[in-house]
């Protein structure tokens, strides 16, 4: 059975980073990055049952999918070394496996994948689509093996239980409950461990209205809602404004963001406390999901941009 032990885990801090006098709102960060550089937040949240699970069920591989610069392919990578299992992940741009050594030169994230032993397969975008037909996973189980099954993102069922213990019994005073959002896992497992007088705010990384319906398949309740007005323009797309924000918080604050999830969520909670979106004397608590292991790629893109660099 995985025990948060296995991963060195450290436990959350609710840190207080800001207090804004004149509403008397406070803005406290709950360090889930600090569970593992690698395997870290909502990653390790994500995990943990579903590693357990492949271990009780004798599985000897784990098998799943992500875009080049996923959190989720370098986590799974590291949890399936530690534990002995073997790694395949299925990565969407069949160009990238053409020249795999110039790829692996550029790409951290899949560099680190492979270090720790995760089998890449470059498929089209097209095919990629097809990531959760039956025909298509029958597909892989006769080219790979038989496998335990992750989906992209890692969100399950097992997923959502472990997500539901982000949220503590400290936790229970907090008004607000900010987290960013990529398959609308991680937001369920904390909306399902909400307290009535909560309001759960989600910040999703993409651009679409889709994430509601996915996320009302994993929970009953309904005291959240999505603020869409801080993708920047979708999925890893940043710019020097952003990168401004996160290096002036990592200065003030000495917390690390990373750019395509947390950094955008607290930009836009500052943004919105700033612009009195949020009552009087609000206590909003944001979770830092990690991801910090994405930072030295997209620092890769904004140097072929010549855009300004986050700091690390």
């Amino acid at each position: 059975m995985m025990q948060e032990a296995d991963f060195n885990f450290t436990s959350s801090t609710n840190q207080l980073v800001a207090h804004f006098e004149a509403s008397n709102i406070s803005l406290h960060i709950k360090r889930e990055d600090l569970i593992d550089p690698f395997v870290s937040g909502n990653k390790f949240r994500k995990l943990k049952y579903n590693i357990s699970e492949a271990l009780k069920s004798n599985s000897s591989r784990l098998l799943t999918f992500g875009g080049a610069y996923s959190n989720h392919i370098a986590a799974t990578a590291a949890a399936g070394k530690k534990y002995g299992l073997k790694t395949i992940g299925i990565i969407r741009g069949e160009e990238l496996g053409k020249e795999i050594e110039r790829t692996l030169a550029s790409n951290e994230t899949l560099k680190y994948a492979v270090a720790h032993g995760m089998q890449l397969h470059f498929v089209s975008r097209d095919v990629y689509k097809r990531k959760e037909e039956s025909d298509f996973i029958e597909h892989l189980k006769v080219e790979f093996g038989d496998f335990y099954l992750l989906p992209e993102g890692g969100t399950n069922s097992l997923a959502i239980k472990g997500c539901e213990e982000i949220l503590k019994e400290e936790d229970k005073d907090f008004d607000y409950i900010c987290c960013s959002i990529g398959t609308g896992g991680t937001i369920a497992g904390i909306i399902n461990a909400s307290k009535p007088n909560q309001q759960i705010l989600g910040f999703p990384a993409l651009k679409g209205d889709w994430l509601s319906s996915e996320i009302k398949k994993h929970t009953t309740k309904n005291n959240w809602s999505l603020v869409t007005d801080y993708h920047f323009g979708g999925y890893a797309k940043v710019n020097s404004q952003l990168v401004h924000f996160i290096n002036q918080f990592n200065e003030k604050c000495q917390i690390a963001l990373d750019p395509v999830y947390t950094g955008k969520m607290l930009f836009g909670i500052i943004d919105m406390i700033e612009n009195s979106k949020f009552p009087q004397n609000s206590r909003i608590l944001a979770i830092h999901t990690g991801g910090l292991q994405g930072i030295a790629g997209m620092n890769e893109l904004l140097t072929k941009k010549n855009l300004p660099l986050i700091d690390v």
